[in-house]
């Protein structure tokens, strides 16, 4: 590649990125941040670039973070057993104080390290800051057996999202802060909830009516029988590929909170490869972008 080329493709990548920057100026984009993106170092890098880059360019993106390996190898450490039932953390008073821990100190503090290295101004919050995310109890309600009642199932301290109050977010926007949102709710008595990250993000987006949410995972997004990437979804399209079990498994979550999302205020959502560098400046500021786009 000669020097003048390599020059061009530079051009063409910059000037590629100019329409959807104007378009998103001034929008606010959130980004549920968890997966590989999380616990490889160079990966945690380039997200930090992306965001940084973002909010420099006038778009305002919100993060909303997991951190389901950091409390399993906390808990190991303590000598206590991480209990799954469907999917979900069985959250007794012990691993809940765990989870604050882990998710309200270590996870979230090295986020907002990562994006000040990276020259950014960050502010680390949980739902509990600011009655940001007020929740209650969560009851799992299954079926004991064939033609048996349901039994309800109690998970602890798993909550479910009760409301929403953005006004901390408002707040740091006209800042010029990037908020990074631990997901714990608070109960009207003060009990502290474990809430799932994607959900929270969902909720968040069409609290805020995010012009995208972007919820990184780690595969390249919905996948058709024969592994090729599918995009520009809508629910009629994903009810479909569920009926022919097409998406199961644990894309089932992720794509019912991309899609409730967008059709509660967000414009549209996205499921991409928190594995690719930069995964979030491609997805965003190219034409080919790289995940799966989800509208109502």
């Amino acid at each position: 590649m000669t020097e003048t080329t390599k020059h061009d493709d530079i051009g063409s990548i910059l000037t590629e990125a100019l329409p959807y920057i104007q378009r998103y100026a001034g929008k606010t984009i959130v980004i549920k941040y968890g997966g590989n993106a999380m616990t490889d170092p160079e990966l945690e890098k380039s997200f930090a670039k992306d965001v940084v880059l973002l909010k420099q360019v006038g778009i305002n993106p919100v993060i909303v973070h997991g951190g389901g390996p950091q409390i399993a190898s906390l808990l190991k450490q303590l000598g206590k057993e991480s209990h799954f039932i469907d999917g979900m953390r069985v959250t007794d008073t012990e691993t809940m104080d765990v989870v604050q821990m882990v998710l309200g100190g270590l996870v979230n503090k090295q986020i907002v390290g990562m994006i000040s290295q990276a020259g950014g101004r960050a502010i680390g919050l949980t739902g509990k800051d600011g009655n940001l995310i007020r929740a209650k109890k969560m009851h799992m309600e299954r079926k004991a057996g064939v033609d048996l009642p349901s039994e309800i199932i109690d998970l602890g301290h798993v909550g479910e999202i009760v409301s929403i109050n953005p006004s901390i977010l408002k707040v740091l926007e006209n800042e010029s802060f990037i908020p990074v949102i631990a997901p714990i709710g608070m109960g009207m008595d003060g009990t502290s909830y474990n809430i799932n990250a994607d959900i929270v993000a969902g909720r968040i987006s069409a609290e805020l009516k995010a012009e995208r949410l972007l919820l990184l995972t780690n595969t390249r997004g919905v996948l058709d029988k024969s592994g090729n990437l599918l995009t520009g979804l809508d629910s009629k399209a994903i009810q479909d590929l569920i009926d022919d079990g097409t998406i199961q498994g644990g894309m089932l979550p992720k794509v019912s909170c991309a899609l409730d999302a967008a059709s509660a205020g967000a414009s549209s959502s996205c499921i991409i490869d928190g594995r690719v560098e930069h995964a979030v400046l491609l997805e965003l500021l190219t034409d080919q972008g790289i995940g799966t786009l989800i509208r109502q």
